[in-house]
């Protein structure tokens, strides 16, 4: 085995109701790219999308396909380690978005938000800020 190692990288899939809708969230507001797409009858059903180092995939299920007793957004968190989540925040709010107030968490400026299908996504930072700070009262706001 290799310095390396053989596990490489972990990439949450998605299932999405609109891939307009996510695409508009994870694009347009946060700046994630699409790298890779599956276009099949003219809709664009799976994508590929990369931020940095971090990357998800969003798939759009056919009409009927979707187990309607699996509930979108539910019970899966997905946490981006940043160099700067409150400039994601800034980028989100400047957006149009309304993410949650960031707070300092375990020594992390923790920058909560929900995807338009209720998927939680997290953007933390390392920060020497006192715990339990709400993001307010750290710019004096």
């Amino acid at each position: 085995m290799d310095a390396q190692g053989n596990v490489q990288q972990a990439v949450p899939l998605f299932a999405v109701e609109s891939m307009e809708a996510s695409l508009a969230f994870y694009m347009h507001s946060l700046g994630f790219e699409m790298t890779d797409e599956w276009i099949e009858d003219d809709i664009l059903r799976w994508c590929w999308l990369q931020r940095d180092g971090a990357a998800l995939m969003l798939q759009v299920s056919r009409p009927g396909e979707r187990d309607p007793e699996v509930i979108v957004g539910q019970g899966v968190s997905i946490y981006f380690i940043c160099r700067d989540a409150l400039a994601i925040y800034d980028q989100a709010v400047a957006a149009g978005l309304e993410p949650q107030e960031p707070f300092v968490g375990n020594a992390m400026w923790v920058t909560p938000m929900q995807d338009p299908d209720g998927f939680r996504v997290e953007f933390e930072s390392y920060t020497d800020v006192p715990e339990g700070t709400l993001l307010s009262q750290h710019r004096g706001t």
